[in-house]
């Protein structure tokens, strides 16, 4: 290779090297702990990716492709409280997109972002708080079966399942959802400020629409898809670098047949969080 073939390879690596970078981090499932099988987004589980988000030199900005039904809210708030940590730290925008749905926590996750964007199909919302259940009482009586709990602390068995629901229980339990709705809604306005074009009563009602709708009332900043809306604020040559989990070698190539022990005891504990998970993604029509 010539002297000059030499230089010019070395400037080409120079002026790639000078491409901005922005990293793309998936935000997929439901969040909070799922199951033995599927982990949920939960703070732990993301923290390493987190981290190496906002690593790159010349990193121009953080992507966050979010596609969630929602879960704990507890979880939101912690990995959207990080998000913005490390952005603040940074110096480094947060740009947020939707793909099927951000809805209740995944909309959540969805503020962490600067701006967000959405598909015109997309579903976006639902800002409130749910508690679902199950009524056994009559299961058990009709089996004949006796159930014996012995607690100390009148409130210990809080919306037992196996006993009928009381409206003391259910009064306690509309308390503590209020307070963490007002988490949530003081969360969306602190992060959408005047950008918010509808009324309380719509916005915090626990309904959610499409992006198109979400866009008029100011729930999002526009309709677009991430490379698209990438590529047209910071050039066509921008680089576009997917943060994804690192797994260790057993991870990738042990199948279940070599499951760790203890996994058979959390497989029913398992199966009833994928229900519960799909009944999440089944409210939006997913």
């Amino acid at each position: 290779m010539s002297r000059w073939s030499r230089i010019r390879d070395w400037s080409g690596w120079r002026w790639w090297r000078r491409r901005p970078v922005v990293t793309v981090l998936r935000l997929g499932g439901v969040i909070g702990a799922a199951g033995p099988l599927r982990g949920g987004l939960t703070l732990q589980g993301l923290a390493p990716m987190l981290e190496r988000a906002f690593e790159p030199s010349r990193l121009a900005a953080v992507a966050l492709v979010i596609n969630s039904p929602g879960g704990s809210p507890v979880q939101s708030a912690l990995i959207a409280r990080r998000i913005r940590q490390l952005a603040e730290e940074n110096e480094v925008p947060v740009l947020a997109f939707v793909e099927d749905v951000a809805a209740s926590g995944g909309y959540w996750l969805a503020c962490a972002g600067d701006e967000i964007f959405a598909d015109e199909n997309s579903i976006v919302g639902s800002i409130g708080v749910i508690s679902a259940g199950f009524g056994f009482q009559e299961l058990i009586a009709r089996h004949g079966v006796e159930r014996r709990v012995h607690t100390a602390g009148k409130h210990k068995m809080l919306l037992d399942p196996f006993r009928p629901e009381s409206a003391d229980d259910v009064d306690r339990l509309k308390a503590l959802q209020a307070e963490i709705h007002d988490s949530f809604r003081d969360l969306v306005r602190g992060r959408r400020g005047e950008r918010l074009k509808g009324d309380d009563e719509t916005l915090f009602s626990g309904a959610f629409w499409t992006g198109r709708r979400a866009h008029e009332l100011g729930l999002i900043d526009g309709l677009d898809d991430y490379r698209s809306l990438l590529r047209a604020r910071f050039g066509k040559k921008v680089r576009l670098r997917p943060v994804e989990e690192e797994r260790g070698w057993i991870a990738r190539h042990v199948g279940l047949a070599h499951a760790p022990d203890g996994w058979a005891a959390g497989a029913a504990g398992g199966a009833l969080a994928a229900v519960e998970a799909r009944a999440l993604w089944a409210r939006y029509g997913l």
